[in-house]
């Protein structure tokens, strides 16, 4: 077996592959040096400096001990057909099964201005780079524009903010943070706690360029506004990194398109896993959807390792369609955002469960009055208020 990518996929692939019954070798691929990491830390805590990364580590379980890891190297194409990968060393490695888990890479801003790794511009993905970013937010005086309200945006702002930075503003198009995941109620909510721990917004604007030479000095909006900025954290979604995979006529349109049963197209020797697998969930509407939640890498993990070694095996699945209960939470200032379900879905149909805007509150999300998610935010007890919601939401889905 050969897992393209290192990440919290591709370690639970393998792990998972040995626990089906593949006992043969299993070699994993990543780009980068680390072993599997926890990612969502990389704003929050390690940002913070509060998490090392020994912290962060992920072991492998000891079923798993005898994969054969090639770090620091990328998988750079494939032959679907021939069963075949060729990585940046010019090696190629022979296949039986091919797990895709190479996850995704930040979107970067194409605008007039200073770019490269000196020019104060940065995203949050890997481990360097929040490093790096964490050096530039402990400068005296940093003034800080963080461009993007969504989950990496605001974590960020807020992190900003607790590590004692004066001058943050986040700038998104968008009338409202996390507007399109939660919804006008709930991120209203969220806008004002941030402003009231003193963190700017300038909503409903793009960016039309960088100040500077060298080096990112300001920010010029689409209304022309020009705002002051030594540091520039680009939180502007996301690129699937499927590039490797062109030549063999898949749709690659927004990351790999996958059958039920998380088969590549519907081929028996390829599966996908993490939020590189677009796939239909029969839990709603079966639409094939990439999910880019912390618990999904393992979801598909344990269901794609299943079905490729009965496409192997020339056998039925013996599963029912892939249709997880996704569940995200985000950590801002002292809140907890706890979403399960897929409240996006819902978002022209949310409604109070419990609470209210000023204190912790419960949303519940609703499609043709049936209610598909339901978010929290506030504190434990707004948490455990959402979780208690767990059993409605995991109702056997239409048709499975």
């Amino acid at each position: 077996m050969v897992v393209a990518g290192a990440s919290l996929g591709g370690l639970r692939a393998a792990e998972q592959l040995r626990g089906a019954g593949w006992s043969e070798e299993i070699v994993v691929v990543g780009d980068e040096p680390h072993m599997p990491y926890n990612r969502p830390p990389l704003s929050k805590e390690v940002l913070a400096g509060k998490a090392p990364f020994d912290s962060l580590a992920f072991r492998p379980r000891a079923s798993a001990a005898d994969v054969l890891w090639r770090l620091g190297t990328a998988v750079v194409s494939a032959d679907l057909d021939a069963r075949a990968v060729t990585l940046d060393d010019g090696s190629q490695l022979a296949f039986d099964g091919l797990v895709v888990a190479t996850g995704m890479r930040p979107r970067r801003l194409r605008c007039p201005g200073p770019q490269g790794p000196r020019s104060g511009r940065h995203t949050v993905r890997t481990l360097s780079d929040a490093e790096g970013l964490r050096a530039e937010l402990t400068r005296p005086g940093a003034r800080v524009v963080v461009v993007g309200a969504g989950f990496i945006g605001c974590e960020v702002a807020a992190t900003a903010r607790g590590l004692g930075v004066a001058d943050v503003t986040v700038v998104d198009p968008e009338p409202l943070p996390m507007l399109r995941p939660l919804g006008e109620l709930l991120a209203t909510a969220l806008l004002e706690r941030h402003r009231a721990r003193g963190v700017r917004f300038a909503l409903g604007r793009t960016v039309a360029g960088f100040e500077g030479e060298d080096r990112v000095t300001g920010v010029v909006l689409s209304d022309g506004t020009v705002l002051p900025a030594d540091v520039v954290v680009e939180a502007v979604g996301s690129i699937a990194n499927t590039e490797w995979l062109e030549g063999n006529g898949l749709d690659l349109a927004d990351g790999v398109l996958c059958d039920e049963q998380l088969r590549v197209q519907g081929m028996p020797h390829v599966v996908a896993v993490g939020d590189v697998a677009r796939f239909p969930n029969a839990r709603y509407d079966g639409v094939p959807r990439r999910v880019e939640h912390w618990s999904i890498p393992t979801d598909t993990a344990k269901h794609a390792a299943r079905t490729l070694l009965a496409g192997l095996a020339g056998a039925p699945v013996d599963s029912p369609p892939f249709a997880p209960l996704p569940s995200f939470w985000s950590d801002q200032f002292e809140y907890r955002l706890q979403s399960f379900g897929a409240p996006a879905l819902g978002t022209a149909d949310a409604r109070v469960l419990d609470g209210d805007p000023a204190g912790d509150l419960l949303v519940g999300y609703h499609v043709q009055d049936r209610l598909v998610g339901v978010v929290a935010l506030g504190g434990p007890a707004a948490v455990a208020g959402a979780a208690r919601y767990r059993a409605r939401l995991t109702a056997p889905p239409v048709g499975v």
